[in-house]
């Protein structure tokens, strides 16, 4: 496929996020920079498979057309799967935390480069598919990369 959204995951999202010392605040929002890291290996876990979420929406098809749409997250957008004083640090370092977030995304190509009809379930927007997937992973990457204003 090689869409750009696939290919800046691939290639510029992670050295984007070199660029940060871990302990930053964003601009908005209650998580650091290693968090945030920690938090988007989370979401990248759950879109290749590794992580199970309980569904949460019962507005399916609005929230489907605001995931194929190229209107950003909100500033300041509230996750119900975060508690309030954000999430706790697993990882010893952000190097460690980005490390992480590096091989779940090798993960999720390759897993969607073996099984290419897989489906993922989201606790938002349902089941995805590798390209519903790739557009979500792409606005949230994006997401928090205006949050710590490295785009």
């Amino acid at each position: 496929m090689n869409t750009s959204k696939e290919i800046f995951l691939k290639d510029d999202f992670i050295p984007l996020l070199e660029k940060l010392k871990g302990d930053e605040k964003g601009k908005w929002g209650i998580m650091n920079a290693q968090q945030m890291v920690e938090h988007f290996a989370d979401a990248v876990k759950n879109a290749n498979g590794k992580l199970i979420l309980p569904a949460l929406n019962d507005k399916l098809q609005k929230f489907r057309n605001f995931l194929m749409s190229e209107e950003p997250f909100k500033e300041n957008t509230k996750n119900p799967l975060i508690a309030e004083e954000g999430v706790p640090i697993r990882q010893r370092d952000l190097p460690s935390s980005i490390n992480k977030l590096k091989k779940e995304l090798a993960y999720f190509f390759e897993v969607f480069e073996m099984h290419p009809g897989l489906k993922t379930g989201n606790a938002f927007f349902g089941e995805l598919d590798y390209e519903m997937n790739i557009q979500l992973l792409h606005k949230h990457a994006m997401h928090h990369l205006r949050q710590f204003g490295l785009v």
